[in-house]
């Protein structure tokens, strides 16, 4: 009898160690899991950082690209309305009560206007005075008495930027000239006879007119 306690004492003893040992390589495996576990967790979260901040870098960057275009936009919309807004500049200018060309450097004037779009041109001095400053085209046209001579030069502030010459002994002729020249803003642009003589006059009757045009064509 005290054979059979003493062999059960150590099956149950033996039993103990067993389970002993089983607990103690299930805490062991626990543990591992648990490290791997977390070196991936900690490995995983640092890819989600790096991606949160390569998303974020590229989210500021576009911002950016997007608000320099959009500030860009802005003001070329800006600049076009406000060339919308300003009003056409454009005059055209006819009939010269002066004919006579015998004064050194005179202004021919050309007294009548069709169209004075800016109000730029001055029929009582012949003068062009430029409302807005930008790109312009000029034109002048005279005609000369036959045997009479005509020396027109076409002015910009004292500079005579276009010119041209008439003459025929048997008829009166005629000739038309002009350019395209980039004007500030109150400077002025006129006609004048380039050569003055007795022998210097325009012609112009009913049906022959001498003109002087000019239109803004971009500011």
């Amino acid at each position: 009898m005290v054979n059979e306690i003493k062999k059960t004492e150590d099956n149950v003893i033996s039993t103990l160690g067993d389970i002993k040992q089983t607990v103690s390589d299930f805490t062991d495996m626990f543990a591992g899991m648990k490290e791997n576990i977390t070196d991936e967790m900690l490995k995983r979260s640092d890819e989600i950082k790096k991606r949160e901040e390569s998303f974020k870098k590229l989210f500021d960057e576009t911002r950016t690209h997007l608000t320099s275009d959009m500030e860009a936009k802005r003001e070329e919309l800006t600049q076009l309305q406000g060339k919308l807004e300003r009003p056409p500049i454009a005059f055209h200018a006819h009939y010269v009560t002066d004919l006579v060309l015998d004064t050194s450097d005179k202004i021919i004037i050309f007294t009548k206007s069709v169209i004075n779009e800016g109000t730029g041109y001055d029929t009582s001095t012949g003068i062009f005075t430029t409302p807005v400053g930008g790109l312009y085209q000029f034109s002048v046209h005279t005609c000369a008495f036959n045997k009479k001579y005509a020396f027109i030069g076409l002015v910009l502030e004292d500079n005579v930027i276009a010119a041209s010459s008439n003459y025929d002994e048997d008829y009166y002729t005629c000739s038309t000239f002009g350019a395209i020249v980039r004007v500030k803003p109150g400077e002025k642009v006129w006609v004048k006879s380039t050569s003055s003589s007795s022998n210097r006059q325009l012609y112009q009757d009913a049906i022959t007119i001498n003109t002087f045009s000019g239109v803004l064509v971009n500011n």
